[in-house]
């Protein structure tokens, strides 16, 4: 495991935080960095970080990592997301938008419903860094399905829920 890397991502995400928060921006770290805030340790190499925001904050996310040295680095097939790179970490956003139930949805042609309760407001802290992550029930839901999965993601998955099998004495996955 990259420790230097894993350290350089660590601080993109407490700028990443401190950037957001000061615009009063809500926003959820999800995936692979989301395990390892929930178990409290560092537990494999990430490629990037996850974060899903609300979608009528596009512009204001945008300014204020523009104005904290955030490259914007959108990709060219870009559907409910953009990216942002600073010092070589990416950060890849996933806009969302709120259903009438209060759920969380993602904006596809077809909405896709991501969550049938609001992500709230939870923080976790790792190594020092504090930012708001998706609720843990959440997280374990989308890290127990290998079914229609690569190789390589089912295994990244698989070894997430297992991470997360520790908290709570979550069961493993059939």
């Amino acid at each position: 495991m990259d420790m230097q890397r894993a350290q350089q991502q660590l601080a993109a995400i407490a700028g990443l935080d401190s950037s957001l928060e000061e615009h009063d921006i809500d926003y959820w770290i999800f995936g692979g960095w989301a395990v390892d805030f929930w178990v409290r340790s560092v537990t494999r190499d990430h490629e990037d970080i996850d974060v899903a925001a609300w979608q009528s904050d596009k512009d204001a996310i945008k300014a204020a990592l523009l104005s904290n040295g955030w490259r914007h680095t959108p990709a060219v097939d870009e559907v409910v997301g953009t990216r942002y790179q600073l010092h070589g970490m990416e950060v890849e956003f996933t806009f969302v938008v709120r259903a009438a139930d209060g759920g969380v949805l993602i904006p596809f042609d077809q909405p896709l419903m991501w969550s049938p309760e609001p992500f709230g407001s939870g923080r976790r802290e790792l190594r020092g860094v504090s930012c708001r992550t998706i609720p843990l029930a959440l997280l374990k839901a989308g890290k127990q399905s290998f079914i229609g999965k690569g190789r390589a993601e089912a295994a990244k998955d698989r070894a997430d829920f297992e991470a997360l099998a520790r908290v709570e004495g979550v069961a493993k996955p059939e």
